[in-house]
Protein backbone atom coordinates (compact mmCIF):
# COMPACT_ATOMS: atom_id res chain seq x y z
CA UNK A 1 0.00 0.00 0.00
CA UNK A 2 2.85 2.56 0.68
CA UNK A 3 4.14 1.39 -2.51
CA UNK A 4 1.31 2.28 -3.98
CA UNK A 5 0.94 5.69 -2.48
CA UNK A 6 4.46 6.57 -3.53
CA UNK A 7 4.42 5.44 -7.22
CA UNK A 8 0.76 7.22 -7.70
CA UNK A 9 2.49 10.43 -6.18
CA UNK A 10 5.59 9.96 -8.04
CA UNK A 11 3.31 10.20 -11.38
CA UNK A 12 1.36 13.16 -9.96
CA UNK A 13 4.92 14.72 -9.79
CA UNK A 14 5.71 13.93 -13.44
CA UNK A 15 2.54 15.43 -14.53
CA UNK A 16 2.87 18.35 -12.81
CA UNK A 17 6.43 18.58 -13.68
CA UNK A 18 5.17 18.01 -17.46
CA UNK A 19 1.99 20.57 -17.60
CA UNK A 20 4.13 23.29 -15.77
CA UNK A 21 6.77 23.31 -18.66
CA UNK A 22 4.42 22.94 -21.24
CA UNK A 23 1.63 25.53 -19.69
CA UNK A 24 4.14 27.52 -18.03
CA UNK A 25 7.02 27.80 -20.28
CA UNK A 26 6.44 26.43 -23.36
CA UNK A 27 2.89 28.08 -24.37
CA UNK A 28 3.57 31.53 -22.53
CA UNK A 29 6.63 31.93 -24.91
CA UNK A 30 5.01 30.16 -27.90
CA UNK A 31 2.43 33.14 -27.66
CA UNK A 32 5.56 35.61 -26.82
CA UNK A 33 6.91 34.83 -29.98
CA UNK A 34 4.25 34.83 -32.13
CA UNK A 35 3.35 38.09 -30.97
CA UNK A 36 6.24 39.40 -30.82
CA UNK A 37 6.79 38.48 -34.79
CA UNK A 38 2.86 39.06 -36.16
CA UNK A 39 1.83 42.42 -33.82
CA UNK A 40 5.63 44.08 -32.27
CA UNK A 41 3.91 47.00 -31.53
CA UNK A 42 0.59 46.04 -29.90
CA UNK A 43 2.87 43.44 -28.10
CA UNK A 44 5.10 46.28 -26.63
CA UNK A 45 2.22 48.29 -25.34
CA UNK A 46 1.51 50.48 -29.02
CA UNK A 47 4.24 52.72 -27.44
CA UNK A 48 4.10 56.34 -29.58
CA UNK A 49 7.71 57.94 -30.06
CA UNK A 50 8.26 61.76 -30.86
CA UNK A 51 11.68 62.69 -31.57
CA UNK A 52 13.43 59.43 -30.46
CA UNK A 53 12.44 59.19 -27.16
CA UNK A 54 8.91 57.27 -26.05
CA UNK A 55 6.08 60.07 -24.94
CA UNK A 56 3.39 57.45 -24.17
CA UNK A 57 1.09 54.77 -25.61
CA UNK A 58 -1.93 55.15 -28.01
CA UNK A 59 -3.54 53.51 -25.53
CA UNK A 60 -3.54 55.15 -22.31
CA UNK A 61 -4.74 58.52 -21.81
CA UNK A 62 -2.70 61.37 -20.50
CA UNK A 63 -2.66 64.85 -19.57
CA UNK A 64 -2.52 68.06 -21.67
CA UNK A 65 -3.11 71.80 -20.42
CA UNK A 66 -2.80 75.01 -21.77
CA UNK A 67 -4.62 76.18 -25.10
CA UNK A 68 -2.20 75.18 -27.37
CA UNK A 69 -3.22 71.18 -26.75
CA UNK A 70 -6.42 69.55 -27.67
CA UNK A 71 -7.38 68.30 -23.95
CA UNK A 72 -8.58 65.06 -23.28
CA UNK A 73 -11.83 63.64 -21.38
CA UNK A 74 -11.61 64.07 -17.62
CA UNK A 75 -9.60 60.98 -15.56
CA UNK A 76 -10.79 59.72 -12.52
CA UNK A 77 -7.27 57.48 -12.74
CA UNK A 78 -5.83 58.19 -9.05
CA UNK A 79 -5.03 61.95 -8.87
CA UNK A 80 -5.52 61.90 -12.85
CA UNK A 81 -4.48 59.91 -15.92
CA UNK A 82 -2.40 57.80 -13.21
CA UNK A 83 -2.36 53.97 -15.04
CA UNK A 84 -1.40 52.24 -11.69
CA UNK A 85 -4.42 53.24 -10.56
CA UNK A 86 -6.86 52.70 -13.21
CA UNK A 87 -10.64 53.02 -12.19
CA UNK A 88 -13.87 54.96 -12.72
CA UNK A 89 -15.28 57.39 -10.13
CA UNK A 90 -17.64 55.10 -9.20
CA UNK A 91 -20.44 57.99 -8.92
CA UNK A 92 -23.85 56.94 -10.21
CA UNK A 93 -26.32 59.25 -12.38
CA UNK A 94 -28.36 59.92 -9.37
CA UNK A 95 -25.33 60.81 -7.58
CA UNK A 96 -25.13 64.97 -6.64
CA UNK A 97 -21.49 64.81 -6.77
CA UNK A 98 -21.64 63.80 -10.22
CA UNK A 99 -23.94 65.87 -11.33
CA UNK A 100 -22.50 68.85 -9.84
CA UNK A 101 -18.86 67.75 -11.04
CA UNK A 102 -20.58 67.82 -14.56
CA UNK A 103 -22.28 70.85 -14.38
CA UNK A 104 -19.14 72.85 -13.49
CA UNK A 105 -16.75 71.02 -15.65
CA UNK A 106 -19.73 71.96 -18.95
CA UNK A 107 -19.77 75.53 -17.67
CA UNK A 108 -15.83 75.80 -17.37
CA UNK A 109 -15.57 74.36 -21.12
CA UNK A 110 -18.24 76.14 -23.02
CA UNK A 111 -16.53 79.22 -21.29
CA UNK A 112 -13.00 77.89 -22.23
CA UNK A 113 -14.33 77.30 -25.87
CA UNK A 114 -16.65 79.89 -26.47
CA UNK A 115 -19.83 77.90 -26.78
CA UNK A 116 -23.18 77.55 -24.92
CA UNK A 117 -22.86 75.12 -22.59
CA UNK A 118 -25.90 72.69 -24.26
CA UNK A 119 -22.81 72.38 -27.40
CA UNK A 120 -20.28 70.57 -25.14
CA UNK A 121 -20.18 67.07 -25.57
CA UNK A 122 -20.86 64.28 -23.10
CA UNK A 123 -17.43 62.89 -23.16
CA UNK A 124 -15.90 66.28 -22.33
CA UNK A 125 -17.27 66.47 -19.27
CA UNK A 126 -17.61 62.55 -17.82
CA UNK A 127 -14.46 60.17 -17.19
CA UNK A 128 -14.58 56.89 -18.96
CA UNK A 129 -14.50 53.67 -16.95
CA UNK A 130 -10.83 53.11 -16.57
CA UNK A 131 -10.10 57.03 -16.36
CA UNK A 132 -7.19 56.46 -18.85
CA UNK A 133 -9.42 56.62 -22.26
CA UNK A 134 -7.22 57.79 -24.47
CA UNK A 135 -9.65 59.24 -27.34
CA UNK A 136 -12.34 62.03 -27.33
CA UNK A 137 -15.04 62.50 -29.69
CA UNK A 138 -14.91 63.74 -32.98
CA UNK A 139 -17.29 66.41 -31.32
CA UNK A 140 -15.01 67.26 -28.68
CA UNK A 141 -11.76 67.40 -31.23
CA UNK A 142 -13.81 70.56 -33.26
CA UNK A 143 -15.15 72.40 -30.52
CA UNK A 144 -11.40 72.48 -29.46
CA UNK A 145 -9.85 73.28 -33.03
CA UNK A 146 -10.69 77.06 -32.77
CA UNK A 147 -8.78 77.40 -29.27
CA UNK A 148 -5.68 75.37 -30.65
CA UNK A 149 -5.50 77.21 -33.69
CA UNK A 150 -5.53 81.20 -32.18
CA UNK A 151 -3.02 79.76 -29.62
CA UNK A 152 -0.74 78.55 -32.12
CA UNK A 153 -1.36 81.01 -34.45
CA UNK A 154 -2.36 78.15 -37.34
CA UNK A 155 -5.50 78.58 -40.03
CA UNK A 156 -8.34 76.95 -38.22
CA UNK A 157 -9.29 74.41 -41.57
CA UNK A 158 -5.40 73.58 -41.65
CA UNK A 159 -6.30 71.93 -37.33
CA UNK A 160 -9.43 70.80 -38.69
CA UNK A 161 -7.63 69.07 -41.31
CA UNK A 162 -5.35 67.40 -38.72
CA UNK A 163 -8.99 66.19 -36.72
CA UNK A 164 -10.09 65.11 -39.40
CA UNK A 165 -7.26 62.99 -40.40
CA UNK A 166 -6.76 61.66 -36.78
CA UNK A 167 -10.76 60.47 -36.50
CA UNK A 168 -10.07 56.50 -36.20
CA UNK A 169 -14.04 55.44 -38.06
CA UNK A 170 -15.86 53.14 -36.30
CA UNK A 171 -14.17 49.51 -37.09
CA UNK A 172 -15.84 47.41 -39.94
CA UNK A 173 -17.99 49.97 -40.41
CA UNK A 174 -20.31 49.34 -37.57
CA UNK A 175 -18.43 48.57 -34.03
CA UNK A 176 -17.53 51.27 -31.90
CA UNK A 177 -18.22 55.17 -32.20
CA UNK A 178 -15.74 57.31 -33.78
CA UNK A 179 -12.88 58.97 -31.82
CA UNK A 180 -9.86 61.02 -32.17
CA UNK A 181 -6.85 59.87 -30.55
CA UNK A 182 -5.55 62.70 -28.56
CA UNK A 183 -2.07 61.76 -27.71
CA UNK A 184 -1.48 60.97 -31.58
CA UNK A 185 -3.18 64.80 -32.73
CA UNK A 186 -1.16 66.47 -30.31
CA UNK A 187 2.09 65.28 -31.93
CA UNK A 188 0.74 65.73 -35.25
CA UNK A 189 -0.24 69.45 -34.49
CA UNK A 190 3.64 69.77 -32.68
CA UNK A 191 5.00 68.15 -35.91
CA UNK A 192 2.97 70.93 -37.99
CA UNK A 193 4.34 73.69 -35.57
Amino acid sequence: MLMNLLRQSLAGLRVLAAFTLLLGLAYPLLITGVAQLGFPSQANGSLVSYRGAVVGSSFIGQRFTGDRWFLPRPSAAGSGYDPTASSGSNLGPNSLRLTTLVRARRVEIARREGVSPDKVPADAVTASGSGLDPAISPAYAQLQAARVARARRLPPAEVERLVAAHTQRRMLGILGEPAVNVLELNLALERLS
